[in-house]
């Protein structure tokens, strides 16, 4: 249902930006995952016959990773925000719209409320396209923060809230300068056999 709902809306757009308003369309998928000085235990190697001790704490403080992809070309925008709110995701939307200004985007998101408040300032080369409600698994942003959680959160104790947004900042930064690696990611085939050109 959601494949063939985004697929009309691309070939809608299409025609739009090709002949309407002369720019590319740009498709991304947009989420935001809280990071904190709350662990979980994984798993990890030790020698046979050892038990690993691995560090863990509750200590209830986040920060907020927002993040854009476009499965087309691997890129991807990210910012570390104290809050996922609505003031904080129109600071993110403006700066995704700031560094594609010759595109128009179709951002798809989830329906979380800050996502449809009143006073989200949508920028004007942007749309927001809802997911389906409860479908988080069709958002492939749930990917990059499997891998963000993967390689820059394994068994870790932090000190401090800004130890951990300063890892999380590396961790978004590999990934943004590593366009075939959020393209492996994130390139399901049901997104990539869209085309998002004018025939």
């Amino acid at each position: 249902m959601l494949i063939k709902k985004i697929t009309d809306k691309i070939t809608e757009l299409v025609n739009f930006t090709s002949n309407t308003i002369s720019k590319k369309l740009r498709l991304m998928f947009q989420d935001e995952a809280g990071f904190g000085r709350i662990n979980k235990p994984k798993r990890c190697w030790c020698k046979k016959g050892l038990r690993p001790n691995v560090p863990c704490h509750r200590v209830r403080e986040y920060s907020y990773a927002y993040a854009a992809v476009s499965p087309h070309d691997g890129e991807m925008v990210s910012l570390v925000l104290p809050y996922a709110n609505t003031a904080c995701m129109n600071i993110f939307l403006k700066e995704v719209s700031k560094r594609y200004p010759d595109d128009y985007i179709l951002m798809v998101a989830d329906n979380a409320a800050w996502h449809r408040s009143k006073g989200l300032a949508i920028p004007d080369n942007m749309e927001i396209f809802p997911l389906l409600p409860y479908s988080p698994e069709l958002n492939p942003v749930e990917q990059i923060w499997d891998e963000v959680r993967e390689k820059g959160f394994r068994n870790e104790l932090f000190n401090t809230l800004k130890h951990v947004e300063l890892r999380l900042c590396d961790t978004l930064a590999s990934l943004e300068n590593n366009h075939l690696r959020v393209k492996s990611i994130t390139g399901w085939d049901w997104i990539l056999s869209n085309n998002l050109y004018a025939n």
